[in-house]
């Protein structure tokens, strides 16, 4: 099979969409699923009666809309959000890092190995001078200059590292800024 065929990957073998990927485009969302959404991503412990009322709909209809998002992947997942000041974890540095080499054994190595550390809270693959952007919450410097030479330095392909500390958070969501 050709593998430029939809469902394929380059290499011919069947890909799997990744769980944030979804089959359905937001223009296939109505009104009520947005409203849905934007309550949800406010207070995801609502009471489905409330959540209901919220959105002008009776109870069983709410939930029936709530679980066909979450199978759809509309919502990949509920969580707690911590303070991270209250847990002891309030330095945020963001690490830019450059490889080596751009290829794809490489690509893999770092990614498979950042995945591995809870204190690398975000990783994204870049555009510009960096190759990867990455977040880090730790408890102190002295925590992130460790984690910095004994772990982020050590992974081979790595050719350089430039570190900024974040001084004071300005601005912190999670919540999409979805249109309803």
């Amino acid at each position: 099979m050709p593998a430029d065929r939809p469902g394929r990957s380059p290499a011919g073998r069947p890909s799997v969409p990744k769980p944030s990927q979804s089959n359905k485009r937001p223009g296939r969302l109505d009104s009520i699923d947005l409203k849905i959404l934007a309550e949800l991503q406010e207070n995801a412990r609502i009471a489905n009666v409330d959540l209901a009322d919220a959105v002008s709909l009776s109870p069983s209809p709410c939930l029936s809309r709530v679980k066909a998002l979450e199978r759809d992947g509309f919502i990949s997942r509920y969580v707690t959000l911590l303070d991270p000041h209250a847990v002891g974890l309030g330095v945020n540095v963001f690490v830019q890092v450059r490889l080596e080499k751009q290829i794809e054994p490489a690509l893999r190595l770092f990614e498979n190995a950042i995945a591995e550390r809870p204190e690398i809270m975000e990783c994204y693959l870049m555009t510009g001078s960096a190759d990867y952007l990455i977040r880090i919450v730790v408890a102190d410097l002295d925590e992130f200059q460790k984690l910095l030479t004994d772990f982020v330095a050590k992974i081979p392909g790595v050719g350089n590292i430039q570190s900024s500390v974040a001084l004071k958070q300005v601005k912190y969501k999670t919540q999409l800024p979805i249109a309803d």
